[in-house]
């Protein structure tokens, strides 16, 4: 009898079930080698409250985010103060400490049931690992980057830990495994840590190449996210656009008897960290009104376990280009005619010099936004400009967040070097954009970009301007624009091939081609290798989140990506594993930019 009925169940239905990567691995003669690191993402690390105000009384050390999120129901203003940070400094607000969760413990479960580094760890320990060979590197994600060390000394942390791991465990040096917003982080760390003080971290220019084996990064968003984009514009993503097309009321304004999305919007504009991910390199990456790399949409995958077991594809809705013949490059358009219209077609009326006002028709909101300020004529200009590229959306999002874009654009930066000697670039804000700072000088180095794919995953919207009537965000996505199946345009949103969150293009590119070989961005020829995973869906509810997800998350557990993992940190190396593993068409889709190398 297998060891749980459910596992018993699932072989009876699919036949045996593969062992667990630590159990293979182990069985071949792998021990552990080299110390690993684990560089959580945004909200996966759990935080605790240190301090705070009267309402949080009973709080002290208790998780407000992680966990069960019970807080959140019973007390949600009180919880939402807490959470927020302050919208001048990006720091404390006054009164309030939250912190990061120390240890394994912070990020291995984000809730209940609900992991996210537990079954890497657990497989880790199968070959010999234990906490003196690990270590989480946990952080406050709601600071910017260099806030970080300014507040909390984390980056000094993670410095120290390396140093220290690497010293006891034989020299051997560390293997850094960054999640999601993780891997700018930890290129952000990369930089900080070469940099003389009192900006960095005074390691000096071989640091890195001393104390890093490799940096198998697990869906870094290194060109930046349009989700994020959306999610600061009107505090949406393609779930949440869908939500409130089909409950209104619970999401716009009665959950908990507040309006539920201005508040969690005035949250959102607090975390420095959300334009960390503010997609990266204009037009040049992401295409601009007429043209864009990716080809299309991609097919929507669905894989199919047959009757041994055995995986095959089976393309449902399968489709090699948009119906409408869209254009991605357009991040924003106002109404599906402005996503689809020849940009000669398109009357465009420039939203920057427009006057804003006070004059919003309603004041019955119980929240200050940013778009209180806006007045009527600074909503209606932002719907006139019908469509915003790469190129344009740092000029929306100042024009409707100006306070946070001035707190932001202190700290992250999301051009194109021209000249990286030019000592501009020797500044914190450029660290963590990989077409603005060169990779460290350590050429035996590895670096690895490691990402589901075969998900359809957010690109572009359709949006409207809502009622003025109606709460603080004038704008929504527009969730009638629809092709159905056939098509790439879903409840308002257009669609490509990725993790579900980051696309390929984000996720692959700078390994595919801006850090391939020696470049101008990786002066040194640190090896990048491309490991590319395709999701399939778990064969039933008994597998849980599946073994071999492509998903943003649930790729952390992904039997064959685990494995990669651990015989790198066993001593492989990326030739080792085989080099490049592409289903994607990233290698293509990454010529069609015309980035200077």
């Amino acid at each position: 009898m297998p060891a749980s009925f459910p596992q018993y169940v699932t072989e009876a239905i699919n036949g045996p079930v593969a062992d667990p990567p630590g159990v293979k691995l182990r069985n071949e003669g792998l021990k552990a080698k080299h110390p690993v690191v684990f560089i959580p993402g945004i909200v996966t690390c759990g935080l605790e409250l240190w301090e705070g105000h009267q309402c949080a009384e009973g709080l002290f050390r208790k998780r407000l985010w992680g966990g069960t999120f019970g807080e959140v129901y019973k007390r949600p203003f009180c919880w939402a103060e807490h959470m927020s940070l302050d919208n001048e400094s990006g720091l404390d607000p006054p009164g309030i400490r939250v912190r990061p969760v120390a240890g394994l413990v912070a990020a291995d479960y984000f809730a209940p049931g609900y992991f996210v580094w537990a079954v890497l760890i657990a497989n880790l320990a199968r070959i010999g690992y234990e906490e003196k060979t690990m270590y989480m590197a946990a952080y406050d994600w709601r600071l910017s980057f260099q806030n970080t060390e300014v507040r909390d000394q984390t980056l000094s942390q993670i410095k120290s830990n390396i140093e220290l791991m690497v010293a006891t465990n034989g020299g051997n040096k560390a293997v850094i495994v960054p999640h999601s917003m993780g891997a700018i982080y930890f290129l952000h760390f990369m930089k900080w840590v070469e940099a003389p003080a009192p900006m960095g971290g005074g390691g000096g220019p071989d640091w890195c190449a001393k104390h890093i084996k490799a940096v198998m990064n697990i869906g870094g968003p290194f060109l930046g996210v349009p989700k994020a984009l959306a999610a600061l514009f009107s505090a949406e993503a393609r779930d949440v656009a869908i939500a409130r097309s089909k409950a209104p009321v619970v999401m716009d304004k009665d959950l908990f008897r507040i309006q539920t999305l201005p508040h969690l919007m005035k949250m959102l504009r607090t975390w420095d960290s959300t334009m960390s991910m503010i997609p990266k390199g204009g037009e040049t990456i992401w295409g601009g009104l007429d043209w864009f790399p990716e080809e299309g949409c991609s097919p929507r995958k669905r894989k199919l376990r047959d009757k041994t077991g055995e995986i095959s594809n089976h393309h449902d809705n399968q489709t090699t280009e948009s119906k409408g013949k869209y254009n991605y490059g357009r991040m924003i358009a106002f109404g599906k005619d402005a996503a689809q219209k020849h940009s000669s077609d398109l009357k465009r009326i420039d939203f920057r010099g427009a006057v804003k006002g006070t004059n919003i028709a309603n004041n019955t909101c119980d929240v200050w936004t940013e778009y209180h300020e806006m007045g009527v004529g600074g909503i209606k200009a932002v719907e006139e400009y019908k469509v915003y590229t790469a190129g344009d959306i740092l000029d929306l999002l100042r024009f409707v967040a100006p306070k946070m874009m001035d707190r932001g654009g202190a700290h992250f930066s999301y051009g194109i070097a021209e000249d990286l000697d030019n000592p501009m670039y020797s500044h914190y804000k450029y660290w963590s954009n990989p077409l603005e700072t060169k990779l460290p000088d350590a050429p035996n180095m590895e670096i690895y970009s490691m990402y589901g794919v075969g998900i359809p995953t957010e690109r572009a919207y359709v949006y409207k301007q809502t009622p003025i009537a109606q709460c603080h965000i004038p704008f929504q996505i527009e969730t009638s624009a629809d092709e159905g199946n056939e098509g790439c345009l879903k409840n308002g949103v257009f669609t490509v091939d990725g993790d579900e969150t980051v696309p390929i293009l984000s996720a692959g590119f700078m390994c595919a081609k801006g850090w391939r070989g020696r470049t101008r961005f990786n002066p040194s020829g640190i090896k990048n290798y491309v490991r590319e995973y395709d999701h399939a869906p778990p064969a039933n509810l008994l597998e849980g989140r599946g073994t071999q997800s492509g998903a943003h998350v649930d790729i952390m557990g992904n039997f064959a990506l685990i494995e990669d993992i651990m015989r790198v940190a066993a001593g492989a190396t990326g030739k080792d594993l085989g080099g490049d593993r592409v289903h994607s068409e990233i290698f293509k889709w990454s010529e069609k930019i015309n980035l200077r190398l």
